[in-house]
């Protein structure tokens, strides 16, 4: 009999988990809040609670040609880089192709994953849900955590003196939709990262003045790189990778400077980032330099202190006649449904072996999906952690001891302050082609 699996969400990871579930002869269920599939990637014009909010121009930050499924190409009428609209299609007719929809309950939120009385011996999970005010529960042999982490916004007020008075209008990235209704203002974008720059490219072509307040910097580049090709296919190489890995840090960090500033010197439009870590994540912004070099867009440093209509900024500066603050300030994640137990946040730091498995279960029967900030393409590196996931599932991969587990966890997460930094924006993230590579020798498919 195969084992029930239950997928919690039906965005990108929660699509490729039900078919490598079904690929490995697992039986899944997966349970879906809205009406539709798509997750992060369907746009709607209402933010709603609980679910992720996108705004209506977004366009994918890596390429169609490194974005793909392994088995499922996307159309070769596609354009690299897709508009939201575009990756949803896609999604469908993934769905359509391996006949996924029957897996999927929609309109049912998921109330709470408990482990069953025997857990230690069966490994067990009772899982609630509630779908047209009514709550149901069933038994799952394991569960696949697949509600990513773009739903709970991080706004950090009290980083903010004086927001109590300001009086004009001020709200998270996430309830931006378009530009209309910004004519002839002045606005204020906290932030520098991919949401911050796309809001504030968009919004100078209607508003009065727009600055940008950035505490460090942020390097910048194009979706195009050389020849032509999509960034990503140059940047992504194994040699790159194994430079990175081999040659003294010095040296890469050098090089990675001298790269980043191919397209135009960030120190002159004051976007040069101030801790630069070996991997900062860059902004994938094609608008932002031309916006900055006709004044639409101003860079300020970090926000002081707010008045009434003003911000006052570090370095002295003030801005008069503010009207709108967007706060591009990123995510905290929760998982409401689970015991805070089973996935914990502490210091900063995720204690979940490889980004996926709690290492104190005494079965490895759950496990998140997504849950991870590669610099690069989400796409493969959740097909191959669901691949992972759900050969764990079925016993033909096993994980090392509780203690070797956190060895390992302690260790990544040294690793990631040495290269990223310990800001709440970069818990999640990690080096793209390692961790590629990690995952797929779990699975014997490593290339050579």
């Amino acid at each position: 009999m195969a084992k029930k699996v239950a997928v919690i969400g039906a965005g990108v990871s929660g699509l490729i988990s039900m078919k490598c579930c079904v690929d490995e002869g697992l039986e899944p269920t997966c349970f879906e809040r809205t009406e539709d599939i798509g997750g992060l990637w369907r746009f709607k014009e209402n933010v709603e609670d609980g679910r992720a909010s996108i705004y209506q121009s977004v366009i994918t930050n890596t390429s169609k040609e490194m974005s793909c499924f392994s088995d499922f190409p996307m159309p070769e009428d596609f354009p690299n880089f897709l508009h939201n609209s575009k990756l949803l299609e896609y999604f469908r007719i993934f769905a359509q192709k391996f006949d996924l929809l029957k897996y999927i309950q929609f309109q049912t939120t998921v109330l709470s994953v408990k482990k069953c009385p025997d857990f230690s011996s069966c490994g067990k999970w009772e899982v609630c849900t509630q779908s047209d005010g009514k709550e149901q529960s069933a038994v799952f042999d394991a569960v696949m955590v697949c509600s990513g982490h773009h739903i709970l916004p991080h706004i950090p007020l009290k980083s903010f003196p004086g927001i109590e008075r300001f009086k004009g209008q001020y709200f998270h990235s996430r309830q931006y939709k378009h530009p209309a209704g910004f004519e002839g203002k002045r606005i204020l974008v906290i932030g520098i990262g991919n949401s911050a720059s796309d809001i504030a490219a968009e919004l100078c072509k209607k508003a009065a003045q727009v600055f940008i307040s950035t505490r460090q910097g942020s390097w910048v580049m194009s979706r195009i790189s050389e020849d032509g090709y999509p960034w990503d296919m140059v940047f992504h190489t194994r040699f790159s990778s194994m430079l990175r890995n081999v040659l003294p840090r010095t040296v890469v960090k050098w090089m990675m400077e001298q790269q980043m500033n191919q397209w135009f010197n960030h120190e002159n439009y004051g976007l040069e980032p101030q801790n630069k870590y070996l991997m900062k994540e860059p902004v994938l912004n094609d608008d932002l330099p031309s916006r900055l070099l006709y004044g639409a867009i101003k860079v300020k440093p970090r926000v002081k202190e707010l008045t009434e209509t003003a911000a006052i900024f570090e370095d002295g500066t003030v801005e008069d006649d503010i009207d709108v603050i967007v706060f591009a300030t990123g995510y905290t994640f929760s998982f409401p449904f689970l015991e805070d137990s089973l996935v914990k946040v502490e210091d900063n730091m995720v204690s979940l072996y490889k980004f996926m498995f709690p290492p104190h279960l005494e079965k490895p029967t759950l496990a998140c999906i997504g849950l991870i900030q590669p610099l690069g393409s989400i796409f493969p590196t959740v097909e191959l952690q669901a691949r992972w996931v759900t050969r764990v599932f079925k016993g033909l991969c096993s994980l090392p001891s509780e203690k070797t587990m956190m060895v390992d966890i302690i260790k990544r997460n040294e690793k990631r302050i040495d290269l990223f930094g310990n800001s709440q924006s970069q818990i999640l993230q990690t080096n793209y082609i390692d961790y590629l590579d990690e995952l797929a020798t779990e699975i014997d498919q490593k290339c050579i």
